[in-house]
């Protein structure tokens, strides 16, 4: 399981368009950093950025290959978020049942009061 600190980082990570482009395209397999930079239109400072920002949390991993950096998706710092939201998801759900419940008791209950007044 992930640290908060750890956490917080992914979701930072994770709320980028541009970060989030890069990740979808390593889904698919590893990329050079030049691949990786190909479709969006910025320096590659800032794609420099986008990947160390990337890389310290986890979610990518960066080799030398030659005169190439290669970017490797690491699905386990993925596994760990979606764990995560996974726990809260069953926890809000829980949650919501039983206030569902508990307003179809309120619903039933007026309802009740008025049949027994009526009968009075």
């Amino acid at each position: 399981m992930l640290g908060e600190d750890q956490l917080d980082a992914t979701f930072t990570a994770l709320a980028d368009p541009t970060r989030r482009a890069i990740l979808a395209r390593l889904a698919k397999g590893d990329a050079a950093v030049n691949e990786l930079a190909t479709p969006f239109d910025i320096s590659p400072p800032a794609i420099s950025k986008h990947l160390k920002v990337l890389e310290r949390c986890g979610l990518i991993s960066r080799t030398r290959h030659a005169q190439f950096r290669i970017c490797h998706l690491e699905q386990e710092a993925f596994d760990a978020a979606v764990s995560w939201i996974e726990e809260n998801r069953r926890i809000w759900t829980e949650r919501f049942d039983k206030l569902d419940e508990h307003l179809r008791d309120i619903q039933r209950t007026p309802s009740r009061r008025r049949k027994g007044k009526a009968n009075e």
